[in-house]
């Protein structure tokens, strides 16, 4: 399994390609956003990308963009941006999670085999193969959302965990920290924040959709639902 990693500082390159490495995948390395593209548009079997957000020419920003527009691959930023508005603005740029420098190589590394689990689609095993919700037909074993028209609705591993939570549980309400320790499979401190801002990229996606069709509903205070219809 090939992992892509990207920054300009080669030290931090170095290191992670040790971690990497060590367990079991293939890395790959890139020094600046335009080298990114290029080697993820060269290896089309990368399975994830760790990405820092400054860097010259093309910064991390601008490479999710790009990479947003056709790929829903699992991209982990490390950056040394640390506030929450940055960490806000990487998860609507498009970005699945999010770790500041300096970092604890143990915890990327977790941080990879959780995006990792979640875009091979490892879910329970005793929940429904299919889901009909509303609009949506929700399949577990293909990672795929159609709506009843049969258009396929691009999600990406972490937008998908978290429909395919709430609707295999309808009218059970889920705050933020359960639905990040649920889906992304770890303790976070920003839970709500993130949780927040994939929320709303998957209700977006669905409302286009749909033609406007609300799947998920806010229960003001406490957490997120889906009904059951």
């Amino acid at each position: 399994m090939k992992i892509l990693i990207v920054d300009d500082d080669k030290d931090i390159v170095q290191l992670l390609e040790i971690y990497v490495r060590n367990e079991g995948y293939d890395p790959i390395t890139a020094y600046s956003g335009k080298e990114a593209l290029t080697k993820l548009n060269t290896n089309p079997d990368i399975s994830l990308v760790i990405l820092d957000i400054m860097m010259p020419e093309m910064d991390g920003m601008e490479v999710i963009k790009q990479v947003r527009k056709d790929s829903s691959i699992p991209i982990l930023v490390v950056s040394a941006k640390t506030t929450d508005m940055d960490k806000i603005q990487g998860l609507i740029t498009g970005a699945d999670d999010y770790v500041t420098k300096p970092f604890n190589p143990l915890e990327v590394m977790a941080r990879v085999k959780s995006l990792l689990r979640r875009s091979k689609g490892d879910l329970t095993n005793d929940e429904p193969d299919v889901l009909n919700v509303g609009p949506l037909v929700i399949n577990k074993d293909s990672h795929e959302v159609k709506t009843l028209k049969g258009d396929t609705i691009q999600l990406t591993a972490l937008e998908f965990g978290i429909l395919y939570l709430l609707a295999s549980h309808p009218n059970r309400v889920f705050s933020a920290d359960d639905i990040f320790e649920r889906v992304w499979q770890q303790e976070s401190v920003v839970s709500a924040k993130t949780v927040m801002v994939h929320v709303s990229h998957l209700r977006d996606k669905i409302e286009a959709a749909t033609g406007g069709e609300k799947v998920i509903e806010t229960v003001w205070g406490v957490g997120y639902k889906v009904e059951s219809h």
